[in-house]
């Protein structure tokens, strides 16, 4: 059975069989009686190979999708793995709390998934998912359930967040939650000069989410330098009404239509929008749901987007996207979409890539599936990430698998570690993905070469 992943399209992988456990012991069953290996897949959002292995076995955990338990006292719940965001947002309704961040982009996401990349949203002053984690319910390798938390396994706990589904499955997850507030949105044109400047004062002055959309034509002086500055602060006593000004999925479609075929037009059309929008009100929780806007490239022509992250010191942002900026004009790269957020550090997972407060940097790069088209991104990709190097910044690891060992080695010096912790989590490899096995060739063959 081919599967692939929904964004790039470029995962396509070839598996024995797919499973869907529905409860904690079909889940266990599934790990315990594995004949060869098996991947871990949620929402088919991620592109980098650690949700497919061909010729194992897919457990897609969209089944495991209850609430398990919620602490109105304290302010958490517990959900399954495989719940996605829409139905978490709605659990919470009735009461009184709201998730404090998710991934932007899609929705239908599952939580297991949020866990295993330990992701980040537009928080201004957020630590990514880890810090959101109260504890973890993992089914390791041998089918037992094991309870993980700060003081419970925690070195188990350390690894499965931001591990990639390489050390266990993930079961549940209790979810630290806060009070759901009304936000407003207050919406500027910037530029990447002084933007980390601009952050920080929405920060001192109370806001809580936001980030820079960058304007991605190459023949305009805008390029990856002038952008739309969106942040939200809360405010009080104010009820969000129920008609707001919006996109609708067609008009998402016609904007990302217009990002391959007319640049600076899409990006006037958004700014015009959002601009618009300026002293909307929101809740806490729902405004950071949004529609998946997929299928577009029907009327765009072949190929599809990867996306890369990088991050940089903020002090040196504005010079890394003027270096981005030359590079890509260079190559002639076709970048579709691109947005600025901030980081706080991530002193608790094992793997961690927030390794300092970065500016974070996204990219959306269309690829053409042709060998060709693949060979230039990966070209393309890897020199951004030399450019996010030579900055002292660093790059998130599973968008693709095109770093090479030395960008590998400079950014995340614990890869290698990982992979032996890995080991002694799962010595017979039974959790395993195309990330890891290229991970593992990868270490593998420099190592023999040394």
């Amino acid at each position: 059975m081919i599967v692939d992943d929904v964004h790039s399209r470029l995962n396509a992988t070839d598996v024995r069989a797919v499973v869907a456990p529905d409860s904690l012991s079909a889940l266990r069953l599934v790990v315990a009686r594995a004949q060869g290996p098996l991947a871990l897949c949620g929402g088919r959002h991620a592109m980098g190979g650690q949700q497919f292995c061909a010729g194992g076995t897919l457990v897609d955990t969209r089944r495991l999708d209850r609430v398990l338990a919620v602490d109105e006292t304290c302010g958490t719940i517990e959900v399954e793995a495989g719940i996605q965001w829409p139905a978490l947002v709605d659990a919470l309704a009735p009461t009184p709390w709201a998730i404090r961040q998710k991934q932007t982009g899609a929705d239908d996401l599952a939580i297991g998934g949020a866990v295993s990349a330990n992701v980040h949203g537009r928080g201004l002053a957020l630590r990514p998912f880890v810090d959101d984690l109260e504890r973890l319910v993992v089914v390791d390798a041998t089918g037992e359930v094991r309870v993980c938390s700060r003081t419970e396994n925690a070195d188990l706990f350390a690894l499965a967040v931001g591990g990639y589904g390489l050390v266990g499955a993930v079961y549940s997850a209790t979810l630290r939650l806060e009070r759901r507030r009304t936000l407003e949105r207050v919406v500027e044109l910037g530029d990447v000069d002084g933007l980390c400047e601009a952050f920080a004062a929405r920060i001192a002055g109370g806001y809580n989410y936001g980030d820079f959309q960058f304007a991605v034509d190459p023949v305009s002086r805008d390029f990856l330098r002038r952008g739309v500055f969106s942040c939200y602060r809360p405010v009080d006593d104010a009820e969000p009404p129920e008609d707001r000004r919006a996109l609708s999925a067609a008009q998402w479609r016609t904007l990302l239509q217009l990002a391959h075929t007319d640049k600076s037009r899409a990006f006037d059309l958004y700014a015009r929008h959002y601009l618009a929008t300026t002293g909307q009100l929101y809740l806490s929780d729902r405004h950071q749901l949004a529609q998946y806007a997929g299928g577009y490239h029907d009327e765009v022509g072949p190929g599809s987007e990867m996306i890369s992250e990088l991050y940089v010191p903020r002090e040196r942002l504005a010079d890394f996207m003027r270096a981005a900026a030359e590079h890509l004009r260079r190559l002639d790269a076709n970048v579709v979409y691109g947005t600025i957020r901030l980081i706080e550090r991530d002193d608790e997972s094992f793997l961690a890539w927030a390794r300092e407060p970065w500016a974070c940097v996204i990219f959306n790069l269309h690829v053409e599936h042709t060998r060709a088209g693949i060979e230039f991104a990966a070209y393309a990709f890897r020199r951004l990430i030399d450019l996010a190097l030579a900055e002292g910044g660093s790059f998130y690891l599973t968008y693709h698998r095109w770093a090479t060992r030395a960008q590998l080695d400079a950014a995340h010096p614990r890869l290698g570690e990982f992979l032996e912790r890995k080991l002694e989590w799962d010595p017979a490899e039974r959790f395993q993905s195309e990330w890891y096995r290229h991970m593992k060739r990868l270490y593998a063959a420099e190592e023999q070469a040394a």
